[in-house]
């Protein structure tokens, strides 16, 4: 007789009625007990409700529609089209990609670094490598080291705008579907209503217009990001540490999350139990995996080192080896690894730079051009250590709370509100870092009330004023086309103004939005339509050139910065701290809220 076996079958689900709740995708009229779709995306989502349609049909529509988005997106003009001596950021993505081909791999971060240096950590690099070495192969011409600067022919487009389809492809998407879904069934979504949120995470119209018009890689990081969100969602915490790797191995800009997914690992392990080894293994895991991500610049420079290449004759040594606290010897066998590693971190972190380089919708930016008070009077060393401090006051609450309470269905709210904080407060934040606090919020789509008006209209709203701020820059690359197509099109899709004002129109009890939320609504978009007609018929000043885009900072900022009010407030609410300290009363919800 055979023993019996420790293979136990997968728990059947329960079947997924498509019509069975709605999550405020469905309106129920009680004169005709009709149901009719909430917003006009369900509309298109609408015959598959209540049938036995297969996700596996599905999915494959959504990928095709919103790659045929992506793809009419790249048709228009990029970062410094035409517009030399610089061209912008496409042809920084262009000559990382020639440099990583043609050049020892010491170089990298050395070379010709007023030509677009290298400023990005390892894995940034290793990806534009392998995109170059494929490029190579179709035509060397678009990489030839010195020869190929500012190229802008058509094949090199076509060329580099669907290495940014694929990387999205490869990474971003299958990161969201899988997060989509995680999250869709932690808060009992059926599947129809998890397909039209992901639609609309998909369709968020800013990371298109930045990542497929303006011409960059972020949903690569977005999308380890996703992953290491969705890890924790499953209760994977040592994969969520490796793809949080990913994610800072890409692009720095994911230390904006970085906080808050150390709050939450760390919480972890201390509740409801202490457990030394889940700190252990996280710890060392993640030393692995930075360890990993250094070990093709570390063989690269040992390989460089046993064939003397010299670094370039223009080298810089980085000045952080002047901090080290002990002699070094240039000719100690370590003195090559040590330079290489110096020189990646001086040139991920640009202090140097001051505390913004363009206009941006954010505190120090508003405060500074509007004329409040002139910043530029004091050091830089000054202002970083203002800027760490307002950062760290502005993200403490959301780290504190998913500390105290690691619970899993908290942990886009924790990422929203430390994302926002870091934006508005934060040293060199750029216009694009607006991705960052959108991503995590947009997800709120896909959780429990996450289309009820209440969370559908501030997810709206953020989006819709975080892709305003970035006008000007867009203004700028010639994307004024595609940014009033994608804008309107999400907005009408989701039901929001200047398309629909149903959300702001009706009143009743199923998760409405409060009426102070829909002056302060209702007064940004006037404000942002009024802008758009001045900007476009109304020159500025001769003596305030920049005038309107200034005007576009501070509105901006304070919209945001409610953004930054309204997610902490979330936050402080799902998390049950003012149940716990007799602020308010417990609900049924509440008791569900302490089993994740």
């Amino acid at each position: 007789m055979a023993p019996p076996s420790s293979h136990r079958p997968r728990k059947k689900r329960k079947a997924d009625v498509s019509g069975s709740s709605s999550n405020g995708t469905v309106i129920h009229d009680s004169g005709s007990k009709k149901e009719q779709p909430a917003f006009p995306l369900v509309a298109f989502f609408w015959p598959a409700r209540g049938t036995s349609t297969s996700q596996w049909i599905l999915l494959p529509c959504i990928l095709m529609v919103v790659g045929l988005f992506r793809w009419c997106t790249g048709i228009w003009p990029y970062s410094g089209f035409h517009k030399p001596p610089m061209h912008g950021d496409f042809e920084a993505q262009r000559h990382w990609m020639e440099l990583t081909t043609n050049l020892p791999l010491t170089h990298w971060h050395f070379h010709d670094l007023e030509w677009w240096g290298l400023d990005y950590p390892p894995l940034t690099a290793y990806h534009s490598w392998l995109l170059g070495k494929v490029g190579s192969l179709i035509n060397p011409d678009w990489f030839a080291l010195y020869l190929s600067r500012g190229l802008d022919s058509l094949d090199l487009k076509v060329f580099m705008r669907a290495t940014v389809m694929v990387s999205e492809y490869f990474v971003y998407i299958p990161a969201v579907v899988i997060c989509v879904r995680r999250l869709t069934r932690m808060h009992n979504i059926n599947s129809w209503e998890s397909s039209i949120a992901l639609t609309a995470i998909l369709m968020q119209p800013a990371t298109l217009l930045i990542d497929h018009g303006h011409f960059q890689y972020n949903t690569v990081m977005l999308g380890f990001v996703v992953a290491t969100i969705s890890s924790i969602l499953a209760g994977r915490r040592l994969w969520s540490c490796v793809f949080f790797v990913c994610a800072l191995g890409f692009k720095q800009m994911a230390l904006f999350y970085a906080p808050a997914v150390a709050a939450y690992l760390a919480g972890a392990c201390i509740y409801p139990r202490i457990d030394p080894l889940r700190l252990l293994g996280m710890a060392i895991v993640t030393i692995a995996s930075f360890a990993l991500l250094y070990v093709p610049l570390l063989l690269g420079t040992a390989f460089d080192t046993y064939r003397n290449v010299p670094l370039p004759s223009h080298a810089i040594m980085p000045p952080l080896l002047s901090a080290i606290p002990f002699d070094i010897n240039e000719k100690a066998w370590y003195y090559p690894y040590l330079i290489q590693l110096m020189q990646s971190i001086h040139r991920i972190f640009p202090f140097a730079r001051g505390l913004f380089e363009d206009k941006v919708a954010n505190i120090w930016c508003a405060v500074h051009s509007s004329g409040v008070h002139k910043l530029n009077q004091y050091s830089s060393t000054l202002l970083s250590r203002v800027a760490l401090a307002l950062t760290l006051a502005a993200i403490a609450p959301p780290c504190a709370i998913i500390f105290l309470k690691p619970r899993r269905k908290l942990m886009p709210l924790a990422l929203t509100t430390t994302a926002w904080g870091f934006f508005l407060c934060s040293y060199q934040v750029h216009e694009k870092n607006v991705l960052l606090p959108l991503l995590p919020m947009t997800l709120l789509l896909a959780t429990d009330g996450g289309m009820k008006p209440a969370t559908r209209a501030w997810v709206g709203y953020a989006n819709l004023l975080g892709c305003w701020t970035m006008f000007p820059l867009l203004a700028r690359d010639e994307l004024r086309v595609p940014y009033v197509v994608l804008t309107l099109l999400w907005a009408y899709l989701i039901g929001l103004p200047p398309c629909n004002f149903d959300l702001y129109l009706t009143s009743g009890s199923d998760n409405t939005l409060h009426w102070s939320s829909k002056v302060l609504h209702l007064a940004t978009y006037a404000a942002m339509l009024v802008w758009h007609g001045v900007e476009l018929f109304v020159a500025p000043p001769a003596s305030k050139p920049d005038l309107w885009v200034v005007a576009n900072v501070c509105i901006g900022a304070a919209g945001l910065g409610t953004c930054y009010l309204w997610c902490l407030w979330r936050l402080v609410d799902d998390s049950g701290i003012l149940v716990d300290l007799g602020l308010a009363k417990p609900t049924d919800a509440d008791v569900e809220k302490k089993k994740l």
